[in-house]
């Protein structure tokens, strides 16, 4: 069965270590764990790998966060995988820090690539892993803040967030998403 793994961020130096690229931050570890590396593909960045016998695509597109649905849905239909097999990971200002949600739908938050992914598709029923970023920024500062690098203390606890981020991903392929709902959102 064929699984398609879409971290949303944005490409470039300047946007590496950025809160908006923990899709990108969770797919690259991801990629680690399953031993394998990217390469350029059509609007992304394209990594495949095997988990548990499961075929995992990991999508990072190279369209700019504001156009992650032409790369979301051009992998969705040329790999011919199911919608409910696939799997958005993306930044949420809404969660503190380190709070993870999984859902089967909702609305984008205001967040430009799921708008974009939505306006693509012509719906909002699509799973989706949304990784807590905080909110510590004034009122107009959005931006600004999503674009900026994790604190220092952040920083300190990134990495098992990684890890929990890709043990979701992974119970996603196996155990399906009611599961994996209820296992990680805690």
């Amino acid at each position: 069965m064929k699984y398609l793994i879409c971290g949303l961020g944005n490409i470039g130096p300047d946007y590496a270590n950025t809160r908006h690229n923990i899709g990108f931050m969770v797919l690259d570890r991801l990629a680690s764990r399953l031993s394998t590396g990217f390469d350029s593909g059509r609007h992304a960045f394209v990594s495949q790998g095997k988990f548990k016998g499961r075929n995992l695509i990991l999508v990072k597109p190279t369209t700019f966060m504001n156009l992650s649905g032409k790369a979301y849905c051009h992998w969705l239909n040329s790999e011919k995988i199911l919608i409910e097999n696939s799997l958005v990971i993306t930044d949420d200002i809404s969660l503190p820090f380190g709070k993870i949600r999984i859902r089967p739908k909702g609305s984008n938050g205001g967040h430009n690539g799921l708008g974009n992914i939505q306006d693509m598709l012509g719906h909002s029923t699509y799973p989706r892993l949304r990784i807590g970023v905080g909110s510590d920024f004034p009122k107009g500062r959005q931006s600004e803040y999503v674009l900026s690098p994790f604190d220092p203390e952040e920083e300190a606890g990134l990495d098992e967030l990684l890890d929990r981020c890709c043990d979701a991903v992974e119970a996603f392929t196996t155990i399906g998403l009611q599961m994996t709902m209820t296992q990680f959102n805690k």
